[in-house]
């Protein structure tokens, strides 16, 4: 962890009031109408477990702005794309894929808000695919006198690899403080994830995520959290003990603040739901205690928005397996193809590699 420096005197954010009045957190996500029904469900969640909060959401396109803009939920403030984006992140839009493009936004969110929101006390970055458990205060407790927050993937053994891909850090939840040290950090990733974003790993770098790797020695005020009920992960579910205690989620001794339903899909017109990634190992208790109520809230939320647009479909899928093999194999393709350009006399038989990929 990086020294405090000048901002040692700053109050914990999200650190309760004198008075009793409860804490204001203002948290921000983006998604799109294919994430519309995950981010439903963690706002219900945030909503079951914070007394007082904002959730600023970037809508990335014009359906998911549409609904929720009907829908007027409570604690919510929207963003359409036309408010949120300017010259630059229009020009690296033109070379990136959405989910590219969507990582390429996430540094500009928390940033734009610090900027045009100057009242706001810090900003936390939340995945759409995040769910609370239990009240957020301990995380925001271990900030102290640090500008920014940050969590490791923790992976279990089997998982450890991803270290080289994925990073060590997740970009999950992210606290940023309204202080410079926060401001700082977030143009200089800002700046980096505008020249390159890119679902691959190059150089060193991996999308939006890896460039979070030595944070905690390129800038002040960095704090990694250790609560392990904050960023429990299908990644990570091996090294601990989860289990309920008198009505209670914990990981191992602390209660589960969030679990991140990475690669969950929902298939058959919104009525089942499967792991994309099917390395994930879920046991069944863990599918009973963490799972099944998320799926609840999530069913909840198909329901709602199909009320309101008959038919909406968007982010339910037929086959997610199938699908992410798909993706799987459109990656491999691009990245034949990107290695066998720099090899001229060899172009030809890239072209051949990558159909026999394709069949």
């Amino acid at each position: 962890m990086s020294e405090p420096g000048h901002a040692a005197s700053s109050p914990a954010v999200g650190a309760g009031r004198a008075d009793g009045e409860a804490v204001h957190y203002d948290f921000c996500t983006l998604f799109d109408k294919n994430y519309l029904f995950r981010g439903l469900a963690l706002h219900e969640s945030l909503g079951r477990h914070v007394a007082d909060f904002t959730l600023w959401i970037l809508c990335m396109d014009d359906t998911s702005f549409e609904i929720l803009n009907r829908m007027e939920l409570p604690n919510v403030r929207l963003l359409s794309l036309a408010e949120f984006e300017d010259e630059e992140l229009l020009a690296a839009k033109k070379t990136r894929t959405a989910y590219e493009y969507y990582w390429t936004c996430t540094p500009s969110l928390p940033l734009y808000l610090l900027e045009h929101e100057p009242g706001l006390e810090s900003i936390t970055y939340l995945d759409a695919d995040l769910f609370f458990f239990s009240d957020p205060a301990p995380a925001f407790a271990e900030l102290g006198d640090g500008s920014i927050a940050i969590i490791e993937h923790r992976y279990a053994p089997a998982w450890e690899h991803l270290l080289e891909t994925s990073g060590i850090y997740c970009v999950q939840l992210m606290i940023f403080r309204n202080d410079e040290r926060a401001r700082t950090a977030l143009r200089w990733w800002r700046d980096r994830c505008n020249e390159w974003c890119y679902h691959r790993v190059e150089d060193g770098k991996m999308g939006d995520q890896k460039y979070l790797d030595d944070w905690p020695e390129r800038f002040a005020g960095v704090v990694v959290l250790q609560h392990k009920g904050a960023g429990l992960a299908p990644w990570n579910l091996a090294r601990y003990t989860v289990r309920e205690t008198d009505g209670e989620i914990r990981v191992d001794d602390q209660p589960l603040i969030f679990y991140h339903f990475h690669s969950l899909a929902i298939v058959n017109g919104g009525k089942d739901f499967q792991l994309a990634y099917t390395d994930y190992s879920i046991g069944r208790g863990i599918a009973k205690l963490l799972y099944s109520p998320y799926i609840r809230v999530v069913k909840k939320a198909i329901s709602r928005v199909q009320r309101s647009a008959p038919g909406y479909a968007f982010g339910i899928s037929d086959d997610a397996r199938g699908g992410y093999l798909k993706r799987l194999l459109a990656r491999l393709r691009t990245q034949v193809g990107n290695a066998l350009k720099s090899v001229p006399p060899l172009r030809r038989a890239g072209s051949r590699a990558k159909r026999l990929i394709g069949r």
